[in-house]
């Protein structure tokens, strides 16, 4: 193999939480109502447009975004499904299939709670894009996974906030491009 040709390895991203459920209710809330709790009018990618998200639950199911006017996104596919105890997918919210990301989710009994945890790797096929994807997703999941566990405080106001922030910016850049 030649070692100038193989991209670096990018350390995937490692998030931890418990929920105040048992592993069938938690794992219930992450795959069939994902639609119930996943911020799209911030995370997706029809934004504002975004009407739902769904997980086809099955191993070769679809993660699809439905967007008004009947267009979808396709984020992943399902690579595992093992309920309770762990679902795995490939993750490229609207970008093409080799891009793919990987996502695995472990849900563990912890008394009468449940500890989540979630691995996002893969980041190297993302190509230029790698790096900077992969400073972004940590404090992006972090917002996520506090909705999933339906967290409120300080913490998910400022992350909340800072998520706003990013997108504002986001959506003035392509503005600013046209105006020159």
């Amino acid at each position: 193999m030649d070692r100038a040709r193989t991209p670096p390895a990018i350390t995937p991203i490692r998030k931890r939480l418990t929920v105040a459920s048992d592993p069938e209710r938690a794992f219930r809330r992450f795959t069939t109502e994902l639609g119930t709790w996943w911020p799209l009018r911030s995370h997706s990618v029809g934004q504002a447009q975004a009407e739902a998200v769904t997980m086809e639950e099955r191993v070769g199911g679809r993660i699809v975004e439905r967007i008004r006017g009947g267009r979808e996104a396709i984020w992943g596919t399902v690579t595992a499904w093992d309920p309770p105890h762990r679902i795995a997918f490939t993750w490229h919210p609207g970008r093409e299939p080799a891009t793919a990301q990987d996502v695995e989710v472990r849900f563990t009994a912890a008394g009468a709670a449940t500890h989540v945890e979630l691995v996002h790797s893969g980041f190297e096929r993302l190509g230029r894009r790698a790096r900077t994807a992969r400073r972004g997703y940590p404090i992006g999941w972090a917002y996520v996974l506090g909705r999933y566990a339906n967290r409120r405080g300080p913490f998910m106001l400022l992350v909340h906030g800072l998520t706003a922030l990013i997108l504002a910016v986001r959506r003035r850049r392509p503005a600013r491009a046209r105006a020159a």
